[in-house]
């Protein structure tokens, strides 16, 4: 992929129908997710009710309010995108269509928004509050493709505009896109990263494939159907119970659409249903979606793998604000040797320019990179870098040890963190040593240009410890730990050595920039627990230059 347009599609043309045919059997299928099922035509279950049901839980929360979307390509630079209006006066071309006043396909609408607007209606209500989120992004791209602006409404159906949630089947994001389908359409989908859960990237692509798909059957009814449930299963029924090519697509559609799946029967009207709502809320009696937090970013480029709350040091932000904007980082760092824009809050990036930029690369990133040799196990990897088996496996997805091959790459943490959420990576040296760097007060890219001293004690070393979890529960990075020790990189520990390691009388300097939250992360604590032990609370300001105790 073009480093300089990492996560930009290309409009669909000969190269889409090529990866159409891998996409056959899977369009983007929600089976088996809770409310999503094929629904008896008399009580169907709700659409898109799995969002409020999801194991994953959003960081909407972390998405701050603005009034446009804010991109930056790779360079930091000044300027915004703002999304271009769209013509919604104009007669749509899916809600307008003569097949829309088939009087199956309205009883069936007026269905759904009953359910909605009644049993259902917490759901629809949260819905509209999370369209608010990415509505002016995905009305952007439809403009610039102009495809009809209905289709805003399509996440609605697929996922009340949920961008993490994942169905029992494995369709995931806010399109809801099976993983082969989002890999044919050019999206990275593994242990590491997953644009599907990226609403930017995951919109492009979900529009590129029902670009691809109106092309294909010349109806929009049929892009729709064939997206829910695959593009080769409608192409089978059309050529059973309307295959005269002849016949306007549209009509084709009426006359094959009582053969569909269940679910994809329902899925138009559920579509239009969505439409009608939202579209007209106060007809309803239901609130308007929520512009109030409509996403704003700006977008900056790191050159190989670094942990989000490095990200989020280096702009000056809580790392949960970065884990947000970026729910793609399933892991909490971009992938290692591959080019990635991450996307900052609007007014970060030329801080976080200047910052990233004093990090060494070795400060960058609490996780490295093994290719599997020939003849190694897991254990054996394990020891080799001083960390558990567990902690191993844990950064790879809980790899099975059974199926690992030769060239495998493997991510080793290497740097304190915890894997999943990267929250204690890369600590910056104190202030006065010979690798400080930034502004000359200590943390000198950190939320804060705060200072520490701390005294040091023993540690001896118990049995399944190793230096990750060590440098964990003292608040350190593993290399501050291989540093006061006389460790190599390669070094391992054995149960009764003794290590020197940070101790409990930590006293930090508050720099600009410090917070609660950052500085609990910095040294490994709780924000209350650090609040606690200076006789504060977690709502009180702490300003420059005041002395905390670390606890």
């Amino acid at each position: 992929m073009d480093p300089a347009s990492p996560l930009r599609l290309p409009r669909p043309g000969l190269w889409i129908f090529a990866a159409l045919s891998l996409l056959a059997l899977n369009g983007c299928h929600r089976v088996g997710m809770e409310g999503l099922g094929s629904p008896p035509p008399a009580a169907p279950p709700p659409a898109g009710d799995a969002a409020d049901v999801a194991t994953e839980t959003p960081r909407d929360g972390a998405l701050g309010p603005d009034t446009a979307v804010s991109m930056r390509p790779l360079q930091v630079r000044e300027g915004r995108l703002s999304a271009p209006d769209l013509d919604l006066g104009a007669l749509d071309p899916i809600l307008h269509a003569r097949a829309a006043e088939d009087p199956w396909l309205r009883e069936r609408t007026e269905f759904w928004k009953e359910f909605w607007t009644t049993r259902s209606r917490g759901h629809f209500e949260r819905y509209l509050d999370r369209m608010g989120v990415w509505q002016d992004y995905v009305d952007q791209e439809l403009a610039r493709r102009g495809m009809p602006a209905s289709l805003r409404y399509l996440p609605i159906v697929e996922s009340g505009y949920h961008h993490s949630i994942r169905s029992r089947a494995g369709a995931t994001g806010m399109w809801q896109l099976m993983p082969a389908t989002a890999r044919g359409l050019g999206l990275s989908v593994d242990g590491i990263i997953d644009d599907r859960r990226d609403p930017v990237a995951s919109t492009r692509a979900a529009l590129d494939y029902l670009e691809a798909l109106h092309l294909q059957f010349g109806s929009w009814f049929l892009a729709l159907s064939a997206y829910n449930a695959g593009q080769g299963r409608i192409s089978r029924i059309l050529d059973v119970h309307a295959p005269d090519p002849a016949m306007p697509a549209d009509e084709r559609f009426l006359r094959a659409r009582a053969h569909f799946p269940a679910e994809t029967r329902e899925f138009v009207p559920r579509f239009f249903a969505a439409a009608a709502l939202a579209s007209s809320p106060e007809t309803y009696d239901l609130p308007p979606v929520n512009g109030a937090r409509r996403i704003a970013f700006e977008e900056v480029v790191v050159p190989d793998a670094t942990s989000l709350d490095v990200v989020a040091r280096a702009a000056g932000v809580d790392e949960d604000v970065i884990e947000g904007l970026n729910p793609h980082f399933q892991r909490g760092f971009t992938p290692p040797g591959q080019q990635r824009v991450v996307r900052v809050p609007p007014g970060t990036a030329e801080t976080f320019e200047v910052r990233y930029a004093q990090i060494p690369p070795s400060e960058r990133i609490s996780f490295m990179e093994h290719r599997v040799a020939r003849g190694e196990t897991l254990s054996h990897i394990a020891r080799r870098y001083g960390i558990s088996l567990a902690e191993l496996t844990g950064s790879n997805g809980n790899v099975d040890p059974r199926r690992l091959q030769v060239g495998q790459a493997l991510i080793i943490p290497v740097g304190g963190a915890r894997p999943a959420a990267a929250s204690q990576v890369a600590q910056a040296p104190s202030a006065g040593s010979s690798g400080d760097y930034g502004n000359g007060n200590g943390n000198g890219y950190g939320n804060g240009g705060g200072s520490s001293s701390a005294a040091t004690v023993t540690h001896v070393v118990s049995s399944g410890e190793s230096l990750w979890s060590i440098a964990r529960r003292y608040g350190m990075s593993v290399a501050d730990l291989q540093r006061m020790n006389g460790l190599g990189s390669a070094a391992t520990i054995q149960p009764g050595q003794r290590l020197t390691v940070r101790g409990a009388n930590r006293v930090h300097t508050v720099g600009r920039g410090d917070t609660w939250g950052g500085l609990a992360r910095q040294y490994g604590v709780s924000s209350a627990d650090l609040a606690r032990a200076n006789g504060r609370t977690t709502s009180d300001v702490i300003r420059v230059g005041e002395e905390l105790r670390i606890p």
